[in-house]
């Protein structure tokens, strides 16, 4: 009982906000949690000033340049839009007539033969070319930088219009053919043979995809390959079992960035073709005929109204394709 002054009067001395916050880091033990000081707050808040101002040009162009655009476009696919008078609402007007326009209807069914061809394609040719300058040979280096050149120059509108003379009735092609007793007539003018062109101007331009499947080549442990190989598995086993699944992830993002592509090629269809999308509508592609209703029929709102479906499109299809990598896609961290 005579300790309950001295008690009473350390309990006075010693106030809680005098020890800060109090944690528990587990069953009998605290400890006495220090508070940030008022300088470190002031330096954080400084860093964070100077980060945002950093950041400022950045974010305007975000929201000036594209999320504001975008925006626009989703009311202008409301509405019927001439460029000339103010835009009308028409609701789902637009929409509507899209299902109901067989030119679009057209341009889907093109774009996807396009996609569905080119893209495997592509992967294929890249991956070939990969596994032969992965191998150990001469002048390996000016292989690799000669195999690239054309992806430095790229679909371009020089490129897309020198393949129209190539494929063309008089074109290199021909000439070839023509050795050989095969005469056939201008490519770019056949409508069986038209897309076939700018499939092949696709193909062109595998250096990129190329570089980044010699990439993932060079990083598969050689122990693996020599381990399949004391089990007695031959090139093509090997191929399929140790260096497919180890390049997957390689793959999954090659075809999801070629499909996406794919979908909005633009440049080879509108050279290829004059800008027209014939003949007959064979490479009337799905941006090309978004360009010409537009554009050339100033229907701005037709035209919005077909991209925001593209962009739905390529969203649920990159959706689709995220949720199906679980199941073949195999990163080496996995146990």
């Amino acid at each position: 009982m005579s300790d309950a002054p001295a008690a009473k009067e350390l309990a006075e001395t010693i106030r809680p906000e005098s020890l800060g916050t109090v944690t528990d880091d587990g069953p009998g033990s605290t400890r006495q949690a220090r508070r940030p000081s008022r300088r470190s707050m002031k330096s954080k808040t400084r860093e964070a000033i100077a980060a945002y101002t950093f950041l400022t040009p950045w974010i305007l162009g975000l929201i000036l340049l594209t999320l504001g655009p975008m925006l626009y476009s989703l009311y202008l696919s409301f509405t019927h839009y001439d460029l000339l008078s103010d835009p009308r609402w028409v609701g789902l007007e637009n929409y509507v007539k899209m299902f109901t326009d067989p030119r679009y209807l057209k341009s889907v069914a093109v774009t996807l033969v396009y996609v569905v061809v080119s893209v495997p394609l592509l992967l294929v040719v890249s991956m070939l070319l990969a596994l032969l300058l992965n191998r150990n040979m001469k002048f390996l280096t000016g292989y690799r930088a000669l195999f690239y050149v054309p992806s430095l120059m790229g679909a371009s509108v020089a490129i897309a219009a020198l393949w129209r003379l190539v494929f063309g009735a008089q074109g290199l092609v021909n000439q070839a053919l023509a050795i050989f007793g095969i005469h056939h007539g201008s490519w770019v003018g056949n409508p069986d043979d038209a897309l076939t062109t700018i499939i092949a101007l696709t193909l062109w331009v595998f250096g990129s995809t190329m570089i980044i499947f010699l990439a993932g080549l060079r990083q598969i442990p050689k122990e693996l390959h020599e381990a399949a190989t004391m089990d007695g598995a031959g090139p093509v086993r090997r191929f399929f079992s140790v260096t497919i699944p180890l390049m997957t992830p390689l793959i999954f993002f090659n075809t999801l960035m070629g499909t996406i592509h794919a979908f909005q090629s633009f440049t080879g269809a509108y050279v290829v073709s004059g800008g027209t999308g014939g003949p007959a509508d064979s490479t009337l592609f799905y941006t090309l005929y978004l360009y010409q209703r537009g554009f050339g029929q100033l229907d701005m709102g037709f035209a919005s109204a077909m991209a925001w479906v593209l962009l739905a499109v390529l969203a649920a299809f990159s959706a689709f394709f995220f949720w199906t990598s679980r199941f073949w896609v195999h990163y080496g961290d996995e146990s």
